[in-house]
């Protein structure tokens, strides 16, 4: 189990690159929005990201329960979760590089839920204090993200709540630094992690890892 939530913190590392696509709106606006640099602005900076993280783990802990009933309940093999996992960390690539569109099907799905939520965010926007930027930083954890789903169905192979809660928080702690980067203003590096070399390279790494993952699974089932 080590492995999954060291697994799920270099998928949030290597999808650098999508994340500042995904939240590099919210993150510029939210840093815009701070007048100076100091400790407070900070903390502000910390509290969207704590949220983030937060909404990151409650939907790992609902997926890894899903996968819990589908195990017990249903008999559903946790090998065969563990194949399912595998096979959308190789989608995952193949849509960061823009070769195959399969997980954006999955992101549409998502966009039913995210178009009751997004309406919340307007309430704590502009983000005077650190509780209006933790609200704003839950609501914004929903936002459809084919990098977040891909690492959810990680967490229902994970077959317990506990477990899938701690392997989405493995996850948003991966993607801490490329958005702290990109708050913190360091224009070089953003634009260096949104270069189609990166996502090219971070794509095929996760396609190399989802095809080992596979054949793990697959040599574990038969």
């Amino acid at each position: 189990m080590e492995l999954d939530f060291l697994s799920a913190f270099l998928i949030g590392i290597a999808g650098a690159g999508h994340c500042v696509a995904m939240c590099g709106g919210i993150t510029t606006m939210l840093t815009a929005s701070i007048a100076d640099k100091t400790k407070a602005s900070i903390s502000l900076i910390f509290a969207y990201n704590f949220g983030r993280i937060f909404s990151y783990s409650v939907a790992g802990a609902i997926a890894g329960f899903t996968g819990s009933l589908a195990a017990k309940s249903l008999g559903f093999p946790i090998l065969w979760l563990k194949v399912i996992a595998a096979l959308f960390v190789i989608f995952l690539g193949l849509y960061i590089a823009k070769w195959s569109f399969v997980l954006a099907k999955v992101e549409n799905i998502g966009k039913f839920l995210w178009r009751y939520l997004q309406p919340l965010s307007k309430n704590f926007i502009p983000v005077k204090n650190v509780k209006q930027s933790l609200l704003l930083g839950m609501v914004w954890g929903w936002l459809p993200c084919g990098l977040v789903y891909s690492t959810l169905t990680w967490s229902i192979a994970s077959a317990t709540w506990q477990n899938g809660a701690l392997i989405m928080l493995a996850f948003g702690l991966g993607t801490l630094p490329a958005l702290l980067t990109l708050a913190s203003g360091y224009k070089f590096v953003t634009e260096m992690l949104r270069s189609d070399l990166i996502r090219t390279l971070t794509a095929i790494l996760l396609i190399f890892y989802g095809l080992f993952s596979l054949f793990i699974a697959l040599n574990q089932i038969f």
